[in-house]
């Protein structure tokens, strides 16, 4: 595949995400056609429900779930599957007594409505923080100084608009503010392949990259490079003739600032994802995450397993449950490794600047660190910020449910449990009360819609090389997870996605611009779900829309 171009003035690196680039091999294209067009399948004729439909959605759905995984969701639950596919006034408030009922543009930016008056003070200071950009030092700003000398954005709230879901650039003229590319080396040694099978370190990263791409730098420190895309349409025909057309990006980077890019260089694209109704998934607990994870005996389809990673502030193992490849154990790590990656930022966690050792600029730039006393290095983010943050990130509010009672949306409701979504996209948990400060999460009946484990999403997803080739299975690029399996996201508040912010995309890369197109780019583990969507006819599509949308 021809991902590289060089000329005496320009050096131009494509990655190739897409099964049908231009220079995708003929027999492989139209491999990828055949999965994604089924026309010898009859329509499904949503209006006749008789009783061989019936029995027919109950074969259809015991093959889509195992009696292992129907156990499990039903435990979580603590109610019957039956119950949970149709009505549940109850889940109305998919976040609790946490949620809100706000459907504006201000649906993701709410603290929990549980939350009390002498509590909101530390809600808003924190949400200050998200919000307002940091600048370059030295700065009469004294507590927001220190941006970069490398870094993607300025401020938190340019990657998750209005607290919500980023987009990848439209064009090549776009910028990439709420899109990054993370990188990561292959294990060329035994030792590398041994840290990483035991997560005692995340990935292999590049010499002179880094584990991040960094599109920007402040004066006088070269940007990595500058990331744009390509758009390919991608047509999809349903079993009623219905066509859907997808789009495959063609990622690139250009104006490599410090060197050539390694052709074995796996890079993935990803797009911020939303804040909402972290702190209730931060308290889901980790043996009702651990139990969901099939083992290698089953014989379902869908092999979940989950990520053990490294926790930089313990320095121990601990589970991963944020991120797009569950690689982040709790809030705090999440915020702070994302300050530092994102913005340059250092903190006591991640207290060293995000500078390659040969990225001398980088590193000899001036930075915003102050002094901490009792022994701490000097940071940019220190505990009190990094507290408040991280308490405006536990206790941004879940939208409750739309029109969840609607014929319409439990038609699809029923379709959604029918076809075994919630395999992977577990519905309901009981949170437990326990003995830390996250008094609005204790107790709480949530419906997010995710097992939070990795799946294998089929070699359509999965991230490449520089030179577009797909990795091996076995090479890990975020401690256990590879290049294919990326975590279940949480459903809820998903209808609310483009009213929070027009430009919203789905999918780790954006490359989704509506929830179907979404459902459409499912496969690995869930090819049998997304097959089945195929054969839904324009009612059947319709009620599926309707329920996601009511999320």
């Amino acid at each position: 595949m021809n991902a590289i171009s060089a000329t005496k003035d320009k050096l131009s690196m494509s990655l190739h995400t897409s099964l049908l680039s231009k220079n995708t091999p003929l027999k492989l294209a139209i491999s990828a056609l055949c999965v994604l067009s089924l026309t010898a399948c009859q329509p499904t004729d949503s209006s006749s429900a008789n009783k061989n439909d019936v029995n027919a959605d109950k074969q259809d759905q015991d093959k889509a779930l195992s009696a292992e995984r129907s156990q499990n969701i039903e435990a979580l639950a603590g109610v019957p599957m039956q119950q949970l596919a149709s009505f549940d006034p109850q889940e109305i408030k998919q976040g609790g007594d946490s949620g809100i009922s706000i459907t504006s543009a201000e649906s993701y930016s709410k603290p929990s409505s549980n939350l009390t008056a002498l509590r909101k003070g530390s809600f808003f200071i924190g949400n200050a923080f998200f919000q307002q950009p940091w600048v370059i030092a030295p700065a009469s700003t004294d507590s927001r100084d220190g941006l970069g000398a490398l870094f993607n954005v300025a401020a938190c709230q340019s990657c998750h608009v209005k607290d919500g879901r980023g987009h990848a650039p439209m064009s090549s003229k776009d910028d990439a503010d709420s899109l990054l590319i993370r990188l990561s080396m292959p294990a060329t040694t035994d030792e590398q392949r041994q840290k990483l099978q035991d997560s005692l370190i995340e990935k292999v990263v590049h010499p002179m990259y880094g584990g991040q791409l960094q599109d920007r730098g402040i004066q006088g420190v070269p940007a990595e490079a500058r990331i744009a895309v390509q758009w390919t349409d991608m047509p999809v025909t349903f079993a009623d003739g219905y066509v859907e057309t997808l789009r495959a990006p063609i990622f690139k980077l250009t104006k490599p600032g410090y060197g050539a890019f390694d052709n074995e260089m796996m890079v993935s694209p990803r797009v911020a994802l939303p804040m909402i109704g972290l702190g209730l998934l931060e308290q889901i607990p980790d043996d009702d995450i651990k139990k969901q994870a099939v083992n290698n005996n089953s014989t379902s389809d869908i092999s979940g397993k989950f990520n053990w990673v490294m926790d930089p502030q313990t320095g121990k193992h601990a589970l991963g449950r944020f991120g797009w490849k569950a690689g982040q154990t709790k809030l705090i790590t999440q915020n702070q490794s994302a300050f530092n990656e994102d913005m340059g930022l250092t903190s006591n966690i991640r207290p060293h600047e995000s500078c390659m050792p040969s990225q001398t600029a980088c590193i000899n730039a001036t930075t915003g660190a102050d002094e901490q006393g009792n022994g701490k290095p000097p940071v940019e983010v220190n505990d009190e910020i990094a507290k408040f943050v991280e308490f405006y990130t536990r206790n941004l509010a879940v939208p409750h449910r739309r029109n969840a009672d609607d014929k319409l949306v439990l038609a699809g409701k029923k379709r959604f449990y029918d076809m075994g979504c919630q395999s992977c996209h577990t519905p309901r948990y009981q949170l437990p009360k326990t003995d830390d400060d996250h008094l609005e999460q204790h107790g709480q009946v949530i419906y997010p819609y995710t097992d939070l484990l990795l799946h294998d999403m089929g070699d359509a997803l999965a991230d490449r090389t520089i030179a577009g080739k797909l990795p091996a299975k076995d090479a890990q690029v975020e401690f256990l997870a590879n290049s294919y399996e990326w975590r279940t996201p949480a459903l809820w508040g998903i209808g609310l996605a483009q009213t929070v912010d027009p430009q919203a995309t789905f999918l780790h890369d954006g490359r989704a611009r509506t929830l179907m197109e979404a459902v459409l780019w499912h496969g690995g583990e869930a090819e049998n779900q997304r097959q089945k969507v195929l054969k839904l006819d324009k009612q059947g599509r319709a009620e599926l829309n309707a329920f996601l949308k009511s999320l």
